[in-house]
């Protein structure tokens, strides 16, 4: 493709946006998200650094179209809805968004009400994405969560009156015993496996257009992980995760949910469009405090303090309004304090990686036009292996992971990746 050519498909080609909201009313024992308690006063001085970060992005955006916007955290749903307000009208002035872009924000049910949803949506949000994770009160609580079961429940059906045609909800399986009183908590596997199940029928029963099942992992710094280190919860069960997600992956489909990556399940043609970006290793571009982009295989990320990127962003010099030269704009951006420059063995391995995290696979085709003939070549042998061990399976020229494969996914993904 000739120079001209390149620029040309760049200026064309869609680009998704994230926005990291870092607010949380209590630090969840699990989370290691870049997330905080008692910032309430930062919320107006982020929002419009936000808005500070876009106006820097909007000369290299002009002409690509935005097909999807994701605001995460944290729980985006703290925002005021006059922020709320302030950050969509903000998009729409620098960046194209499609006339029917994906708009979604993450949600603590127990921070919505009907009111809220419903201005929400009249502001441009069309996707609402609750982090239910249990429908047992006494698990929500060993979690840190500041919902009740009745709530998300009650939530949902809010979403539903405001006008709300795409809802998903967030589950989290394989919980282990908390140091807590109540003998369901301390309950043999077998109980455990049946208030899993429970809590997914409950979720079903309300006809999600999309569902996220995760397993509970251990994240290095959290409070549960120290809970863990010090003896006090036991490690999460392996073998008893892998049982419930086995469970799962039948009841969900006999229920009419595809399932079309590892974790998420959907509804036809309710798959979430901006994940796809992401696990098709397409271009995004992060906003926000610890948010993280990639754009043409550019890697970089904001810095991870909400007060510094505040300051930051705005001691940032307008960016040129036309440059198109990502590495270059980020060189001029005080906020962004980590790039990784392109490496092609890593944008290939990013691509099997996020790739078979689908149920469709990774066309070897496509692979091939995108990083070159013999693109596949050096993951032969680690393939034919994976084959041989019935993990992976070749299927209309594309690569794909069984049943048994997804269970043990990150063995294989820990082989692909560059020395």
């Amino acid at each position: 493709m000739r120079g001209n050519d390149t620029i040309l498909a760049v200026k064309r080609s869609p680009l998704s946006l994230y926005l990291h909201i870092p607010f949380c009313s209590l630090k969840c024992r699990y989370c290691d998200f870049n997330s905080y308690a008692g910032l309430e006063e930062l919320v107006e001085p982020y929002v419009g650094a936000l808005i500070a970060e876009m106006g820097l992005w909007s000369g290299f955006a002009r002409g690509r179209p935005v097909p999807t916007v994701f605001f995460g955290g944290g729980t985006p749903s703290l925002l005021p809805i006059e922020q709320v307000e302030r950050i969509m009208s903000a998009l729409r002035e620098r960046f194209a968004l499609a006339p029917d872009a994906e708009v979604t924000l993450e949600a603590n049910p127990g921070t919505v009400d009907l009111a809220y949803l419903r201005a929400l949506l009249a502001a441009g949000v069309n996707r609402i994405s609750f982090g239910v994770q249990s429908f047992f009160d006494d698990e929500l609580a060993a979690l840190d969560r500041i919902h009740s079961a009745a709530e998300a429940e009650e939530a949902y059906r809010w979403a539903r009156q405001a006008g709300f045609r795409r809802v998903n909800l967030d589950l989290i399986y394989g919980l282990p015993s908390f140091d807590s009183p109540s003998a369901a908590l301390q309950a043999a596997q077998d109980e455990r496996m049946a208030r899993w199940q429970e809590s997914l029928e409950r979720a079903i029963a309300l006809r999600p257009d999309h569902m996220s099942l995760y397993a509970l992992t251990v994240e290095e710094g959290t409070k549960l992980a120290y809970d863990i280190e010090h003896g006090t919860v036991p490690e999460p069960d392996g073998d008893a995760q892998a049982e419930m997600y086995e469970w799962s992956q039948g009841r969900m489909a006999a229920a009419g949910y595809r399932q079309y990556e590892i974790s998420n399940w959907a509804l036809r043609g309710q798959e979430c469009r901006h994940n796809l970006v992401y696990w098709r290793n397409g271009d995004w571009l992060g906003l926000g405090a610890g948010a993280h982009s990639h754009l043409g295989g550019l890697r970089f990320a904001d810095v991870y303090s909400p007060k510094r990127y505040v300051q930051l962003a705005g001691e940032t010099a307008q960016a040129p309004p036309e440059d198109r030269d990502a590495g270059a704009l980020v060189k001029g951006m005080r906020q962004v304090t980590f790039v990784e420059e392109p490496r092609p063995e890593l944008a290939r391995a990013d691509t099997l990686i996020m790739g078979l995290r689908l149920n469709e696979g990774v066309s070897l085709a496509e692979f091939r036009r995108r990083f070159g003939p013999d693109a596949d070549e050096d993951y032969a042998a680690t393939f034919e292996e994976f084959v041989s061990l019935g993990l992976l399976e070749r299927a209309n020229g594309r690569i794909r992971l069984t049943g048994r494969g997804r269970l043990l996914a990150n063995e294989l993904f820990t082989r692909l990746l560059p020395d």
